[in-house]
């Protein structure tokens, strides 16, 4: 072996690490802007960037990608309904103020009626309703005996 061989082995050795090492930050590079945003010119421009500029390149990208990948976001989402989804449930009693459980037909602190029961099925209903949304009863009209639950009927 001669001089030159001693010196291009390591060479194309040193080579071959900084090009794998640009080809990993280019690929590293457009799979984290992929899972950030879907518009396509900008995964296509990210990209390009570490690819041209290499490690400032990757920097630039490190300071303007996006905060949060698109899971991220859509779980952020998904918390953010499911809290309002609680917040609409919890109701209050208009005379008093104070939670009340939605089953509930009295406040049980202030005796403010809150809800009227269905004469077939008996589960608690809106006061402005009209109509048993359970069991299609009409909330003004008399129900005859037979539909009745037999936990309601007189024993003659």
């Amino acid at each position: 072996m001669d001089l030159n061989d001693l010196i291009l082995l390591p060479v194309a050795f040193l080579g071959a690490t900084i090009a794998a090492f640009w080809l990993s930050m280019v690929i590293w590079t457009f799979r984290d802007i992929r899972s950030r945003t879907r518009d396509l010119p900008t995964q296509f421009l990210a990209t390009l960037l570490v690819a041209v500029l290499n490690i400032p390149g990757l920097l630039i990208y490190l300071i303007l990608r996006p905060r949060e990948t698109l899971a991220e976001a859509y779980e952020r989402a998904l918390e953010e309904e499911l809290i309002l989804q609680s917040l609409e449930e919890i109701e209050q009693c208009p005379g008093c103020g104070r939670r009340v459980k939605a089953e509930f037909i009295v406040c049980p602190y202030c005796h403010t009626r809150l809800k009227q029961s269905c004469p077939r099925c008996e589960r608690p209903l809106r006061l402005e309703w009209s109509l048993c949304p359970y069991c299609g009863v009409p909330l003004g009209a008399p129900v005859p005996s037979s539909t009745v639950p037999a936990s309601t009927r007189e024993h003659s």
